[in-house]
């Protein structure tokens, strides 16, 4: 299990840099404004939350095998409930780009939604 949670790890690190290389560039290239959410904070929130539920279901997956379904829709609303606390300042504040903003956090967050998806299909199909 450990050694599972390792190289998911791994690669989460990998698929986190090179995403945020890619988003930074691009950000760089066509926006030249301040953002209220620092990228590198948005992308350590996903990140976490990733590994998170990836690491919970693994652990779940020995002690509750019968339950990964109940428990992986648990902890998917929980991380929307965090996302949307995670947003919660933005939304107050009335930022000048919100809608930059919220794209700059809803379209990792969803890569990172399949990346954990495909992560534990894979873990899955070999169990």
């Amino acid at each position: 299990m450990i050694k599972d949670i390792g190289f998911f790890l791994v690669r989460l690190v990998l698929f986190s840099l090179i995403l945020f290389a890619v988003h930074y560039y691009i950000l760089f290239q066509f926006f030249s404004g301040e953002l209220y959410f620092p990228l590198w904070t948005i992308y350590c929130f996903n990140a976490a939350m990733a590994f998170g539920v990836y690491a919970a279901l693994r652990y779940y997956s020995e002690i509750q095998p019968q339950n990964m379904l109940r428990i992986f829709l648990i902890l998917t609303l929980l991380k929307m409930v965090l996302a949307v606390v995670f947003l919660l300042p933005l939304f107050l504040k009335k930022s000048a780009h919100v809608q930059l903003e919220v794209f700059n956090f809803f379209i990792p967050y969803f890569l990172f939604l399949f990346f954990e998806i495909f992560g534990l299909s894979k873990f899955l199909q070999k169990s």
